[in-house]
């Protein structure tokens, strides 16, 4: 209230109205006032609001007011008024605001390790009208342990350099108080980016690429750019290199034997595997220990305590001066400082004078190949030992080699490359003796001597290494062809349409596929081109586990030799784990026959069926065929052995007979011993199955009552393996045969995978002069002999 006095007028009238103020008058009709009279005498009167007043609305009013007499009577006729006074009113406010943020959320972005005065700017109002009020005197940071501050205009800093591998994001409160010290209502959150330095080098790829067997190409880099950081390159160069050093022997290779793959790849015949799969015929490998796992190539690991002698019908007797030897081998530095010789290959006398006819080893990382020549051929010094020295002799990777021989001349091939050596020393020829030689792998044999050096013949300098697909051949190698199918690979790098790749990008793919070079002037068209590469594996059951990946690159600017660096990168595809395939043999179980009939020979397994068949990818594990949970598939066997369970084949009297015939037009061959026969070689499984058919059991003298044979097929050198198929043969005498037999078939079971027990064999037949055989008619069964 605002009170009005009035100044008392002089009046020569002394009426008492004259003299009383009756009234004021608030001229101003937006002027929210009103005055009321306190006292008429003294003219005291009373200024106050018609309503609530505002002060966020109007902070002061002006206004003019006028005060009036009571006039000349009671009813106030001829009132008078003062004159006009002007009226300031200032409203006062009271703090009833919070301050309240322009946004609720603020986002602002750092460059790692730099420091800011100011990264982004919050800001807040208040509605109060006054300047104590109304204004804000204070930010503040409600988060704790944060590496930023802020001011009282509302600028965040980051008080630390900040690093986007450590955290790329930070998230912050944030609230304000006005001068009065009333805080917000509610917090604004401001979120800080930390962005990356910008650094030349490849995005977009991922370290880890995984591939499922049997899916052909996979692209490797879909996404793939290259950031050059705003620079104008004027030429780039990418490599990209497939690094399949854990994968069996040096990538991905078929499981099969070196004389399998040589016979695949065209070599000509008479090659002699002599590492191979242990089996029921081929067993001198059975106690050597293999390397690289079930899923791997057939490696042997050589530890310089282990070593085989091969058998002497194993062993070819017509080498002449041309031959080959080849192998893969993985070896490392010897150990100490005098490395003593180690031997790959050795063929030695068996007795007494120890000396070494031919023989590969390794001696101080270098590769040595001694071949003495006969006295009878020779009577002068003539070439003996050919040195050549490697890097990759000793660096702990797979390659393969191959020594051709030609005397004199001798060729080492390494991986397809041609070396030859840089030493050659000469000796005398050996003088001829009645002494046998012995054939060794991972050793030399030294026979022993009577009142000599040696009284205990033994084994010495031990391989220390891995070897594989050990084998030797009459004859020089045929082609670089051939030597490049024997060591190509079936896993590699390719180039999706390369012809779309257009003009301006050249590229250059190494005949082993583990390399890729691309070169050009456009960035985009690179990062195209390079989104192509893709990873293939061709093997129908491929080696699990990692291959790695490397990239490299060179970037040209104009008018600069190298403008910027861009690092090497490093991923991997993984292989994931093939749906495994299962063998079955099936077939009758039971056969009888008389005696007298065995002479013309008896069809075995005239009723085979081999299937092979793998767990569909739904994950069923029913194991009944007909649910629907396995799938046949098609796919080669590398061999297949016949037991004979029991005693052996009598010598002479019984045999397992194949008819050479059989194998025309296929990549088989067999060898048979009194303990069964081995058919091997790479083929189908119906030409196994055609094969087997075909192989008879003759007795030309009477034998026991009861005969049973065992077959076991295998897959990639054993890493898959047949259930054993067992058959018996009911053989009737003269006074039991009183009515011919007829064969008894059994349904097919499918049965347990077991590996074969593995048999010593003893002897060795070629097959040569077979008698012609005889069909049988079909016999039947009496009742009393069932």
């Amino acid at each position: 209230y605002i009170t009005v006095k009035t100044v008392t007028l002089n009046c020569n009238n002394i009426a008492q109205y004259y003299w009383e103020i009756c009234g004021f008058h608030v001229q101003g009709l937006s002027a929210p006032f009103e005055a009321v009279v306190l006292n008429r005498t003294s003219g005291e009167g009373r200024l106050r609001a018609r309503g609530p007043i505002d002060c966020e609305r109007q902070r002061e009013f002006t206004f003019i007011i006028q005060a009036h007499d009571c006039g000349t009577g009671p009813k106030g006729h001829a009132k008078k008024r003062s004159h006009k006074a002007v009226v300031h009113v200032q409203v006062g406010d009271v703090n009833e605001f919070s301050p309240v943020f322009g946004q609720l959320e603020y986002h602002g972005s750092v460059t790692e390790g730099k420091v800011y005065d100011s990264i982004l700017q919050v800001q807040a109002s208040d509605q109060d009208c006054s300047p104590q009020y109304s204004q804000i005197c204070n930010y503040q940071i409600t988060s704790q342990d944060t590496a930023f501050a802020i001011d009282r205009n509302g600028n965040i800093r980051n008080t630390e350099s900040l690093s986007f591998d450590k955290k790329s994001h930070y998230k912050i409160r944030v609230t304000a108080f006005d001068c009065g010290q009333k805080r917000a209502t509610q917090d604004t959150v401001v979120h800080i980016h930390v962005k990356p330095i910008c650094k030349p080098g490849w995005q977009g790829w991922s370290k880890l690429v995984d591939y499922e067997p049997g899916m052909g190409g996979k692209l490797l880099f879909p996404k793939m750019h290259l950031e050059t950081c705003a620079g104008s390159v004027s030429w780039i160069r990418t490599t990209v290199e497939l690094e399949t050093s854990g994968a069996g022997r040096g990538c991905d290779r078929q499981s099969y034997s070196e004389r399998s793959l040589q016979k695949l790849c065209g070599a000509s015949s008479g090659s002699t595997d002599l590492l191979p799969a242990p089996s029921g015929v081929f067993n001198w490998t059975a106690t050597l220990v293999t390397d690289g796992g079930r899923d791997s190539d057939l490696t042997y690991r050589f530890d310089g305590r282990q070593a085989a002698k091969i058998p002497d019908w194993v062993v070819p007797q017509n080498l002449t001066h041309q031959f080959t030897i080849t192998t893969w081998m993985k070896h490392g530095p010897s150990p100490g400082q005098r490395a003593e010789k180690e031997t790959l290959l050795c063929n030695s006398d068996k007795t007494e004078m120890n000396r070494h006819h031919y023989s590969l080893y390794v001696h101080n990382c270098r590769l040595v190949f001694l071949l003495r020549t006969d006295y009878t051929q020779t009577d002068s010094f003539r070439p003996a030992e050919f040195h050549w020295k490697l890097e990759q002799i000793c660096d702990k990777e797979w390659h393969y080699y191959i020594i051709s021989v030609d005397f004199p001349v001798v060729t080492l091939y390494v991986d397809g490359v041609t070396f030859d050596p840089y030493l050659v020393t000469d000796d005398w020829p050996i003088h001829s003796s009645q002494i046998d030689v012995q054939l060794t792998v991972g050793a030399c044999w030294q026979g022993g001597r009577n009142g000599g050096e040696v009284s205990k013949a033994k084994f010495t300098q031990y391989f220390r290494g891995s070897l594989s697909g050990l084998t030797i051949r009459p004859g020089k190698i045929e082609s670089q062809k051939i030597i490049s199918c024997l060591q190509s690979c079936k896993e590699g790098l390719d180039i999706t349409s390369p012809e779309s790749l257009g003009q301006r990008i050249k590229f250059h793919l190494n005949p082993a596929q583990s390399l890729v070079v691309m070169e050009g002037e456009d960035l985009e068209q690179m990062n195209a081109a390079l989104r192509k590469v893709s990873y293939i594996n061709s093997r129908q059951f491929p080696t699990k586990g990692a291959r790695h990946l490397r990239i490299s690159t060179a970037v040209q600017c104009f008018g600069e030799d190298v403008c910027i660096s861009v690092p090497d990168i490093e991923a991997v595809v993984m292989v994931m784990q093939p749906s495994e395939p299962r063998i079955t043999i099936s077939g009758a179980e039971h056969l009888t026959i008389p005696a007298s009939d065995l002479a013309l020979g008896l069809s075995l397994f005239r009723d085979l069926h081999i299937i092979s068949t793998v767990i569909k990818s739904d994950g069923q594990t029913n194991t009944d065929h007909r649910s629907g949970a396995f799938k046949e598939i098609t796919h080669n066997l590398d061999y297949c052995d016949i037991m004979v369970l029991g005693e052996e084949l009598r010598a002479g009297l019984e045999s397992l007979e194949l008819h050479h015939s059989a194998l025309s037009g296929k990549h088989l061959e067999y060898a048979n011993s009194s303990t069964g026969m081995s058919i091997y070689g790479v083929d189908s499984i119906s030409h196994y199955t055609e094969v087997i058919r075909q192989v008879r059991y003759q007795s030309r003298q009477a034998v026991d009552s009861v005969r049973t044979f065992r077959l076991t097929c295998s897959e990639l050198n054993g890493r898959y393996i047949s259930d054993q198929y067992t058959l018996q043969v009911n053989i009737l005498h003269s006074e039991e045969a009183i009515e011919h037999v007829n064969h008894v078939m059994a349904p097919p079971k499918y049965m347990q995978i077991i590996h074969p027990t593995v048999i010593e064999s003893n002897s060795y037949s070629s097959g040569e002069n077979t008698p012609t055989f005889w069909d049988f008619s079909l016999f039947t069964v009496s009742p009393r002999v069932r």
